[in-house]
């Protein structure tokens, strides 16, 4: 078993060595590295503005990351008079292990909606404005998943996204790097997000969309997965989480 790994930064490098540690050859191929994004210093200021029970919702480790620093590093702190929700347990975590902050989260289903399912998330009508509940908040990347935000003002809430990190794209040789993975063995790929698929076309030449497609795909959420079905993929296997470890267990129970 040969897999290709697509999880940008380090994350992807830390499941590479750990399929390595397992006895898997993997390969990490990045398609974009994170950098602070364009609205980043105008995070301090809005949340000064936010009011008490105001929602928060962060959409991922790079996002705690990069809003952690923006924060401190102007003197501000995480407020603990907001309500702090994250996709899933391993955001949920980091987050907590780096503001000391509590935070809510699905644990069934680890995905924009299982946080649309939790308890909160249901009454929030009139929460258009400065008031109790007030305004929810999005902090997360250039380009990211609506489905949140557009439910959650179907719902009645007022969202405004602050891009806290951008994706900037990796230049590679797209040719020498397909034959590379080719003849590594690649027969499984992991992809993270909708983005990282359609990269993933736009990357591999269109003669090598066979082989793309006929690699097993694991990815981290059903929406995931029917985009990658919808696009020909259909060895698709869903990661029961998005974490490393889980990643890896999924990985070697496909072996």
């Amino acid at each position: 078993m040969a897999v290709l790994v697509t999880r940008p930064d380090e994350r992807g490098q830390q499941l590479v060595e750990m399929l390595a540690k397992a006895g898997i050859v993997a390969i990490h191929l990045p398609l974009f590295t994170i950098e602070a994004g364009a609205e980043l210093n105008e995070l301090p200021n809005k949340f000064a503005k936010l009011k008490a029970d105001d929602y928060v919702f962060i959409v991922s480790k790079s996002a705690v990351d990069f809003a952690d620093k923006a924060l401190k590093d102007t003197g501000f702190a995480w407020r603990d008079d907001l309500h702090y929700f994250t996709v899933g347990q391993g955001t949920a975590q980091y987050f907590a292990a780096t503001t000391a902050t509590a935070v809510h989260y699905p644990t069934t289903q680890e995905n924009s909606e299982g946080v649309l399912q939790l308890p909160a998330m249901q009454n929030l009508q009139g929460k258009t404005g400065p008031g109790p509940g007030g305004r929810p908040g999005e902090e997360g990347a250039e380009g990211g998943r609506e489905l949140l935000s557009e439910q959650v003002q179907q719902r009645g809430a007022n969202v405004e996204i602050v891009e806290c990190y951008r994706r900037e794209p990796l230049v590679y040789n797209n040719v020498e790097q397909t034959s590379l993975c080719k003849r590594a063995g690649i027969q499984t790929i992991v992809a993270t997000s909708g983005e990282i698929l359609t990269q993933l076309l736009d990357f591999v030449p269109r003669n090598e969309h066979n082989w793309l497609k006929s690699c097993q795909l694991i990815t981290v959420s059903e929406r995931i997965s029917h985009l990658a079905q919808a696009l020909g993929w259909q060895n698709v296997i869903v990661s029961p989480r998005a974490d490393n470890q889980t990643l890896l267990q999924t990985l070697l129970q496909c072996r």
